[in-house]
């Protein structure tokens, strides 16, 4: 085994003459086409009928694979998970994040960075879970929707300023 001194035989490849060209060497996937061989990523409140149906489809497969691979417990990802709209836009974005890690392109740092995340996504469901409290039911909870006002007289005056410090201060 032999050592080195610091910078001895430890170059760093250009990429290109410029740094956009380094930048879209090391993140490619982030620079192709949406609707690429994973799909589109779409937020749930703008899907139409049918791309919602067949979003469901896809999601309700992957939680499945999801829950089986990682031995996830009800208090991660409920019987109900499909009830809750936290829990839903949470697996949504885990399973596309998952779908987004495995290109063709990817030099193996996806996988890794989606299993560096995942400790924190599942800390984010126990809390949802928690949260919905289903779990300690051991039967659905039926979530309570809040809707928060804004046509009070107080917020219509308030949102007439931005309310933020000033460049100057």
């Amino acid at each position: 085994m032999s050592s080195y001194e610091d910078g001895d035989r430890f170059e760093i490849p250009a990429a290109g003459t410029d740094d956009e060209d380094l930048t879209a060497q090391l993140f490619r996937s982030a620079f192709r086409p949406p609707g690429g061989p994973n799909g589109t990523t779409h937020r749930w409140r703008d899907m139409e009928p049918h791309q919602a149906e067949g979003a469901w489809q896809g999601l309700a497969s992957w939680v499945r694979w999801f829950v089986a691979t990682y031995k996830l417990t009800t208090s991660v990802v409920p019987e109900c998970w499909w009830r809750h709209s936290e829990i839903v836009a949470e697996l949504y974005a885990l399973q596309r994040a998952e779908l987004a890690s495995y290109t063709p392109d990817d030099s193996g740092l996806g996988p890794l960075a989606f299993h560096e995340r995942l400790p924190h996504a599942v800390e984010r469901l126990r809390t949802h879970c928690r949260s919905a409290g289903c779990v300690g039911l051991q039967a659905h909870k039926e979530p309570v929707l809040r809707v928060l006002r804004t046509d009070e007289q107080a917020f219509l005056e308030w949102q007439r300023d931005h309310h933020q410090l000033e460049a100057d201060f």
